[in-house]
């Protein structure tokens, strides 16, 4: 699918003309495909890292363009259970035009941010600053599921909740690495800013990137530790209850075992002591129930 857009009153709006200034392709088909690789002469390689979520980011110098593979997040479906997943994104910025190539159709240009576009390079900048700001969002997203599920686990043995949290940690893993591989590009774009064609406030803007990046990065990475804490922590908390329950258990059954053991012992065929009393049974009752006093002493006594 393909999309074009102009700048007009520093606004960005598409139009049904077959070229713009901004042209999104949406999973391009092999057609577009043609086009992208003949027509603007895109490096195939490069264009298919584009639509590659295993690709790392990266930032290549064509004769006619600049080459940028930005890792972005994903927008979340149901069907991925707590699993936040990152893809790939290719932003190519020629004199004239850019070309931007995904996998799923996003809302690339919303926020304020967008409110006011000078050229086709602001167009590009802001991409790149929106992306982090969805990693943001997402993070936050990400820490409001964990608190909710560590409230739940604790009232509840079900698997589920921890199916869930290592999902979530999963998750964060993935975003600590697509995080850091921007920011290494992000530095690349700094230094050669200039070559890119970046003005003194886009080189602003750029250095606010780098920042935000960066603490995005730390944010991810304490989300993550906090996670992995969290279910080391909840293995060994259901390990120990585990112990108690086994030794809750053990104690019921020796208390049974000793008052049974009392009254098997005078129950046996033979000819055994008090058996023609008139109240032998409430005498054995009655040193059944001792047993049970004395072995309950007894557990006091040795903490157990």
């Amino acid at each position: 699918m393909r999309r074009i857009y102009n700048i007009e009153n520093k606004i960005l709006k598409e139009t049904p003309a077959k070229d713009g200034q901004v042209l999104l392709f949406i999973n391009p088909s092999e057609e577009e495909k043609k086009f992208l690789t003949t027509s603007l002469e895109i490096d195939e390689h490069t264009l298919m890292s584009a639509l590659d979520p295993e690709e790392l980011s990266r930032l290549e110098f064509e004769p006619k363009h600049t080459a940028l593979i930005l890792k972005r997040p994903r927008n979340y479906s149901g069907k991925d259970q707590l699993l936040f997943k990152v893809a790939s994104m290719g932003l190519f910025l020629f004199q004239d035009k850019l070309v931007i190539v995904i996998s799923e159709d996003i809302a690339l240009f919303v926020g304020k941010r967008f409110k006011k576009i000078d050229d086709i390079r602001d167009v590009f900048i802001k991409i790149i600053y929106n992306s982090i700001s969805h990693y943001i969002e997402h993070l936050k997203v990400i820490n409001m599921i964990s608190e909710e599920i560590e409230q739940k686990i604790t009232e509840s043995v079900n698997n589920k909740y921890l199916y869930n949290l290592f999902s979530l940690e999963k998750s964060l893993v993935y975003y600590v690495n697509a995080i850091n591989s921007n920011g290494f590009v992000f530095e690349k774009m700094n230094n050669s800013s200039k070559k890119i064609g970046f003005d003194i406030e886009d080189k602003e803007i750029l250095e606010d990137i780098i920042v935000e990046n960066n603490q995005c990065r730390k944010q991810a990475e304490i989300y993550s530790n906090i996670l992995t804490s969290l279910i080391t922590a909840r293995s060994s908390i259901v390990s120990n209850n585990l112990n108690l329950l086994i030794k809750h258990l053990n104690t019921i059954t020796i208390w049974i075992m000793v008052p049974t053991f009392v009254v098997s012992a005078f129950s046996v065929n033979v000819n055994i002591p008090m058996q023609h009393h008139p109240n032998a049974f409430w005498m054995i009752m009655g040193l059944a129930v001792i047993s049970v006093w004395l072995m309950i002493n007894y557990w006091k006594y040795r903490n157990w």
